[in-house]
């Protein structure tokens, strides 16, 4: 029996100051299981884990059945789509094109949340990312064993300087006991075809496994020329000695894709819903350079030539895991990234010469980080205390260059020698968080109360090499950064829980940051200038019956100086932003989800939210009052429903699913915005018989947007307007048609 401590616990402690703050605390999480079979490919039906039972927020998971029936290639945050609270939205099918990638929770949106690969921070994986790398680059989707997201915030220890409204957490699918390989093949339209192999080592002298995989996909784009295709390695190992662990992944990618023209409501109603840009037609662009103008379009910005991105990324950590004594745990994580991007641009603004009216403008990016993670576990009678911190070093730069074309031509490598340079800029961030943690179990653990704080340090040192942008030091520090929470099991298929917790997201540096900004304009804001902080609370019941789970949640976010940054010009010619402090913003909502299993074979899931994001102060921008306040929060629509039927039935599965999105406004003053609108997918296969050296095969279809509709995905590609009343923004991308997928996988 463990010794009783006569001490006053820190819940108790820590929950004192929480009664002097509006709202406060949360709770823990745990680690979401990696250890999947590697090669189970479809499986069965029930595969989300809706409930997150004993947590006290509203928390699901999701493991590799259910990731496995999705396309192949397909991003994990598109998977997530499904959850409450989530929106997913993203031009390209498989929801791997960064540009368009968008992705919120509770209306907070991609960039004001948290991510981890494997406890790794991915930084708030924002295109031209400053200081980490995408999840489709960080990993392959086959190699995802499950997925943690944590709506309203995440677990005090998540290494995340973004994190206000949520986290998302993945975890590599841990390799195999058994050695063998597994690979899968898929093809389909835009000429689709995406090849995947993994070799496992099987588990050696009861200690070592490691595997080995490589990921290779070209796809063209499904309007307009030019293509999308992605090159990736991942490994990874564990050693197991004793009761202790050393684990080890080393991940690389290389990724080059071709942009889709940025659309307005005014250009899809003048041009069409496939419109794109010129590519490969080079006289046409030219001739628009000079302003001579065909087919409808009546400006420079209607279309340019060609865009696209390149990324490299390497990243990879060493976990080891401590079993220091019966009752204290330690886990520490060394990581590094390294990244090199240009994003190209064919720009009818700056001419190569006299006789050529475009250039080719680029955005270059470079992110070297290194950083440690540490959390240590102690149980001590009733309690379990929790401490650990973060630190990490990042090194980046940024610039945006141009240089000279003369004609059509394959430009999508990564150039050098410019002929003239904008800006370029140093950032060196340095990052150090610590969290203590008290967890308190009650009533024969029926009673379990949460509470702790953490720190959180971001300090930024900008240097201007090139050009007139800002330079200085900006730090963001927040010394008590409360939370707390509780889960009570009434019986044992049903719980109540509630949380609160206060976040803070840091400055950002680089393209998008308070650097962007002219040094005149930086200094004359600065004393305005407070990090964003957000203060979330959560209260919800789960239940559990025989063929019936679900939970049900009430949530609050108050946010804080928050940042708006306002497009002042077309997205190519780089004006720099205006940053407002608006103010607060309120948010209310409710959640729901269940799934009801009412026979072996089917399955029928269904999710709503309810969100309420509304702006509570007016800014002003330059001399002009903008009344922003009671307007609604762009990109936060305020329904959302989901719902899906799946079927396994011995050698045959499927899945149907459609979801509703709500109206999304793009302007400020909630005077433009897209229409609502439902989507649907379909993934059907059947499970073959082991065919000679082949076992496990399986055949999988995915149909994509089913019933081929037309609509706008994603929204602010290049930033939010105040106002847009003739709907001419170029700021809109319009979502891909009806696309069927042919995939065959298996082991040997």
């Amino acid at each position: 029996m463990r010794q009783r401590f006569p001490l006053k616990p820190l819940c108790l402690v820590v929950l004192q100051a929480l009664a002097c703050q509006a709202y406060a605390g949360e709770a823990t999480d745990t680690a979401a299981d990696d250890s999947a079979a590697v090669g189970a490919l479809a499986g069965p039906v029930q595969t989300v884990e809706i409930t997150g039972r004993g947590q006290s927020r509203q928390v699901q998971n999701i493991n590799k059945l259910d990731l496995a029936e999705a396309l192949p290639g397909t991003s994990p945050l598109k998977v997530l789509d499904k959850l409450p609270g989530v929106n997913f939205q993203s031009a390209d099918p498989f929801g791997a094109y960064e540009w368009s990638t968008s992705f919120s929770i509770r209306g907070f949106n991609q960039s004001q949340l948290g991510y981890t690969l494997d406890g790794v921070p991915l930084g708030d994986m924002s295109y031209g990312n400053n200081n980490g790398l995408h999840i489709s680059r960080a990993i392959s989707s086959e190699n995802i064993g499950s997925v943690q997201v944590s709506q309203g915030a995440g677990s005090l220890g998540t290494a995340s300087s973004s994190n206000l409204g949520g986290t998302v957490q993945f975890f590599t699918l841990a390799p195999s006991d058994e050695r063998g390989l597994t690979f899968a093949q898929t093809g389909g339209s835009d000429s689709t075809s995406r090849t995947f192999v993994r070799v496992d080592s099987g588990l050696i002298n009861g200690v070592f496994k490691a595997f080995l995989s490589g990921t290779r996909q070209r796809t063209d784009k499904w309007k307009g020329d030019g293509g999308q295709d992605q090159d990736q390695w991942n490994s990874r190992f564990v050693f197991n000695f004793g009761d202790n662990s050393l684990t080890g992944f080393l991940n690389y990618s290389d990724r080059k894709e071709i942009d889709y023209q940025d659309m307005s409501l005014e250009m899809i109603n003048r041009l069409g819903y496939n419109w794109d840009n010129y590519q490969p037609d080079w006289q046409r662009a030219v001739n628009a350079a000079k302003g001579i103008y065909t087919g409808g379009v009546n400006s420079l910005d209607d279309a340019y030539y060609s865009a696209g991105g390149l990324r490299k990324d390497t990243i990879g950590g060493l976990t080891l895991d401590l079993h220091l004594s019966q009752n204290v745990d330690l886990k520490t994580t060394i990581y590094h990234h390294d990244n090199k991007g240009q994003g190209h641009w064919y720009t009818p603004y700056v001419p190569t010469n006299a006789a050529n009216p475009i250039s080719l403008r680029t955005t270059e990016y470079s992110i070297y980080r290194d950083g440690v993670t540490s959390d240590l576990s102690w149980e001590i009678g009733d309690h379990t205390i929790s401490a650990g911190l973060w630190g990490e070093r990042n090194n980046h730069t940024a610039s945006r260059n141009y240089y000279g074309v003369t004609g059509p031509a394959d430009t999508m490598y990564y150039l050098s020698n410019p002929f003239a340079t904008d800006w370029k800029q140093n950032f060196i961030t340095t990052t150090s968080q610590y969290y203590l943690q008290d967890t308190l179990a009650l009533l024969d653990n029926k009673l379990k109360i949460n509470a702790g704080f953490k720190a959180l340090d971001v300090d930024i040192h900008a240097t201007n090499i090139v050009g007139t942008r800002a330079a200085g030091d900006l730090d963001a520090n927040k010394k008590f950064l409360p939370q707390a929470g509780f889960n009570y099991a009434v019986t044992a298929d049903d719980e109540v829980f509630g949380s609160a917790s206060k976040n803070m997201r840091a400055f950002q540096p680089g393209v998008g940051g308070p650097f962007s900004q002219t040094q005149a304009a930086y200094n004359a804001g600065i004393g305005n200038l407070r990090p964003e902080t957000s203060t979330n609370v959560d209260l919800g019941y789960r239940f559990k019956r025989a063929s019936l789970q679900g939970s049900v949640a009430l949530y609050s976010a108050r946010f804080d100086d928050r940042q708006l940054s306002v497009a002042t010009c077309a997205g190519i010619v780089g004006c720099p932003s205006t940053f407002v402090n608006v103010g607060k913003v309120d948010t209310k909502g409710a959640e729901a989800v269940a799934v009801w299993k009412f026979n072996r074979e089917f399955s029928w899931f269904n999710s709503y939210t309810y969100n309420d994001s509304k702006y509570k102060s007016n800014y002003v921008d330059g001399t002009t009052l903008v009344a922003v306040s009671g307007k609604t929060v762009v990109n936060a629509p305020r329904q959302l429903f989901n719902t899906e039927v799946s079927y396994e039935g011995g050698a045959w599965f499927a899945r149907l699913g459609a979801k509703y999105t709500g109206k999304r406004y793009y302007t400020y003053l909630n005077d433009a915005g897209v229409e609502a609108f439902w989507l649907s997918n379909l993934s059907a296969g059947y499970k073959l018989k082991s065919l000679g050296w082949a076992k496990e095969l399986s055949l999988q279809l995915n149909v994509t947007n089913l019933f081929d509709k037309q609509y706008i995905s994603t929204i602010g590609t290049n930033g939010f307007q105040a106002s847009d009343p003739k709907g001419t923004a170029q700021t809109l991308l319009t979502g891909a048609p009806r696309q069927f997928f042919l995939t065959l996988n298996g082991k040997l």
